[in-house]
Parts: C-alpha cells; structure tokens; sequence
C-alpha cells in the first residue's frame, strides 16, 4: 500500500513545510507518525507539531471521498481527483493558521498521493492530474518510505480500500517515480523494510535537517 505522511513548517519560523512520508506500507507509516510527533517534542529540536488528516472527513467532500475509499459509492474518476483536491484546498486556511503559530503540521498523505493514484489510471496525464493542487504550500522535503509489494500486501489490512491491489499499486508506484524527477523538490527515499525504530531514526535525521534549512525559506507554491 502505497502511503505516506507530511510535515509542514511556518514561513520564517522553525518547523518544517511538508516531509512527505512517502512509501508503499501500513504498519511502519503509522508506527512512524506516532513515533515522530512524540519525539520531536521531546528532544532534538523542540518543534511542536500537530497531525493533519489526508482528507477532512468532518466535510460533506469528505464524507463523500471515505465513502468512495470504503468502496461504498462510486465516483467518475476525473470528479474524484478533483474532490480530493477540493479537499486539500478546505485544509489551507488551517495550515496556515498553524503555520502562522509556529506549529509544524504532520499531514498525513498529500497531493502526491493524488496525482500518482489517479495517473495510474487509464487516460490520465499526470500534467494534469497535478493542476488542481498547484498552488497549495510546497514541501521543503519528501520522503518516500520504500517497500516491496509483496512484502506491503502482508502488513495489515491490506486489500479493504479501493486501489488496494498488486497491478494498481505497481502503477501508482510509477508515477511516484515520474513525480521524483521534479528536481524543484526535494525527494528523498528511505528504506522501509527496516524495523520501525529504524525507520523512525532515518525520519528523524532527514526531517531534522530539513527543518534547519528551512527556518529561513519563505513558504513556496507546490508546482508553480
């Protein structure tokens, strides 16, 4: 299962705009998001941070999209792709809100997903998949959490969302792969097969380094 998580730093403030933690896995992401919201408030850096939803279900779109994830409903898939950044958009302001605190956001899943999932289908380009999120607050990292399929499929409760299955997560897995072409961000891999307190350690380190860098950046666009 291709999943992952993203912080978000406040413009001139410490923090860290998104870490996409990205990667194809069920345990270690969630292990992972636990693990790092602790531990940055405990030590290191000192960074408070809040976790961010990949999609606000408390919202009629939301509603909508976890119904159609649950395989509940159906949805054109050109309409869909558009909900789901429909739903990003609604989470702006309070990214920003946050932002503006000084509060670095953990965001579970983000445009990314979107686009990779909805280019793995037929007759999507993934120039166009991405134009409906341009704009949103731009990643200073992205971390793809790296696992086999075979070894993704084994971890929880694989196979009881829509797209969870081996040939759509292969194409998914793909169009990450094109989107880690774009040098204007910054992808990094790390190796999801270790232990969770492994990948924990990687997590930490990069996401620390990112944040250093990025105390002094202003907030930028994502694909503009």
């Amino acid at each position: 299962m291709i999943k992952y998580l993203n912080t978000v730093r406040p413009s001139r403030l410490a923090g860290i705009l998104p870490p996409v933690l990205k990667g194809i896995l069920r345990e270690v992401h969630h292990a992972g998001t636990g693990k790092s919201k602790s531990k940055k408030k405990k030590k290191h850096l000192e960074v408070c941070c809040i976790l961010v939803t990949h999609f606000k279900v408390s919202t009629e779109i939301g509603k909508l999209l976890s119904s159609y994830l649950q395989k509940k409903s159906d949805v054109e898939d050109h309409s869909v792709h558009l909900l789901f950044s429909a739903n990003r958009w609604e989470q702006v302001p309070l990214i920003k809100e946050k932002l503006s605190q000084g509060v670095t956001l953990v965001v579970d899943r983000y445009a990314f997903s979107g686009v990779a999932f909805t280019g793995a289908k037929e007759n999507f380009s993934l120039d166009w998949c991405k134009q409906p999120d341009a704009g949103l607050p731009k990643p200073d990292l992205v971390l793809f959490l790296q696992l086999e399929l075979a070894d993704a499929a084994k971890r929880g409760a694989f196979g009881h969302e829509r797209y969870e299955n081996g040939a759509f997560q292969e194409r998914a897995l793909q169009c990450f792969h094109q989107l880690m072409r774009d040098t204007t961000l910054n992808w990094k891999m790390v190796d999801a097969s270790k232990s969770i307190e492994a990948v924990h350690e990687d997590i930490r380190v990069l996401s620390e380094d990112a944040i250093r860098a990025a105390t002094e950046r202003p907030l930028g666009e994502l694909w503009k």
